[in-house]
């Protein structure tokens, strides 16, 4: 295995700039068919997306969050599907590079290697000679029709007699897909089920949970890089705000490709652009999308700063990178939705984006890790000197 080159992240988003016209294009047909377009799929192989989070000894570019951030705000300019699909895929890569080093040579053998996964302990299993016997349902599995793996989460008994959570990579050909995604907003995610029945998983691709979420994989290649040192919720948090971000921009273009020449029906204006309250309405988007942008912003930086093995991450640290992809998703939202607001009645005809785009906006605001409110009451417990409530920090 080879290292590859790796380009510089303005490179890697000139590359993700120029193939927004695919997404865009292919949008309403993933809506419409509940799955990315296969087009859209390889462009973005051919921009190098699914090498982002891929070890540089694999050909992969171990990019950085911010990295991540810019090139899904700019898929989302195309499709807040596609974004969002690519952002679930590089977060269970980087669960990969967790594992056993052997485990990583099968898994990044297949080139562009495209990994679905969860977070949901919704399976259970049961220790095996020489692994686990898996049987369970997981839901909400973006981009799992376009994958090759899946990352999936199950309880097994411990040795203290009670349940422990552990992680598992498994092939997608080992799996059941239920075609259940019938949904209001990121339709083209193709987010379905998968399902486990009695399915054995060797050994060397399980990992306890609580060591993941924790940050201490089984990766010896891997251990030195500060790409994969950093505890699992607070990469998928920073990992996963870009989407939001290029949705408010994808608002703003629409609406403002709107605009020229559109009336306000039963007012005097003939010009949309003369209405002072068009005026407040852009600039109180603007303002919103620049706000979530600077969360975002502090989120990475917080995600990418480098820290030695003996510098650890604090449970405040932890709980505010939570809190503040809370408030870049708020914001991003606000900022969506005063622009749809402002876009009329014939604003809500499937032909016009930016329905699409506030639906897929209001879809990402109600997953459990991302909802606002869910997040800023757990950095308040924390702040407050009380316990998290949850293995998810």
């Amino acid at each position: 295995m080879k290292a590859t080159e790796i380009p510089a992240g303005t490179e890697i988003r000139r590359r993700t700039a120029e193939i927004v016209p695919v997404l865009r294009q292919r949008a309403s047909w993933a809506e419409e068919n509940r799955r990315l377009h296969m087009e859209a799929v390889e462009a973005m192989a051919d921009a190098g997306i699914f090498k982002l989070r891929v070890p540089a000894r694999y050909g992969g570019y171990e990019a950085d969050t911010r990295t991540l951030a810019a090139v899904a705000a700019e898929l989302a300019r195309g499709d807040g599907s596609a974004a969002w699909t690519a952002s679930v895929w590089w977060i269970p890569t980087w669960m990969a590079c967790l594992f056993p080093d052997a485990v990583q040579d099968e898994v990044f053998a297949t080139p562009d290697v495209r990994v679905c996964g969860t977070l949901s302990p919704s399976a259970t299993a049961t220790p095996a000679d020489g692994g686990i016997v898996v049987d369970g349902r997981w839901g909400f599995i973006s981009g799992a029709l376009h994958s090759h793996w899946q990352e999936i989460i199950a309880v097994m008994p411990g040795e203290d007699g009670g349940m422990r959570p552990v992680m598992a990579l498994v092939p997608m050909a080992e799996l059941h897909v239920v075609d259940d995604w019938h949904t209001s907003g990121l339709r083209g995610s193709g987010s379905v089920s998968t399902v486990a029945d009695g399915l054995f998983v060797p050994r060397e691709r399980v990992l306890p949970l609580g060591a993941v979420l924790a940050g201490d994989g089984a990766s010896e290649a891997n251990r030195d890089s500060p790409v994969y040192r950093a505890p699992l919720l607070p990469v998928a948090s920073a990992t996963s705000v870009g989407t939001v971000l290029g949705l408010a921009a994808a608002a703003r273009d629409a609406f403002f490709d709107r605009l020229p020449g559109r009336k306000i029906t039963y007012t005097g204006y003939d010009d949309q652009r003369q209405a002072a309250v068009t005026h407040f309405e852009v600039a109180e988007a603007r303002l919103r999308a620049d706000e979530a942008h600077y969360h975002a912003d502090r989120l990475t930086d917080l995600v990418d700063r480098g820290r030695g093995p003996d510098e650890p991450w604090t449970l405040e640290e932890r709980a505010r990178a939570r809190a503040w992809m809370g408030r870049v998703v708020q914001a991003g939202k606000e900022s969506v939705d005063v622009l749809a607001s402002a876009s009329g009645g014939s604003s809500i005809y499937s032909s016009s984006p930016i329905q699409r785009i506030q639906r897929d906006m209001q879809a990402i605001t109600m997953h459990a890790l991302m909802h606002p409110s869910t997040n800023y009451e757990l950095y308040g417990r924390v702040l407050c000197g009380l316990e998290p409530d949850t293995l998810y920090l």
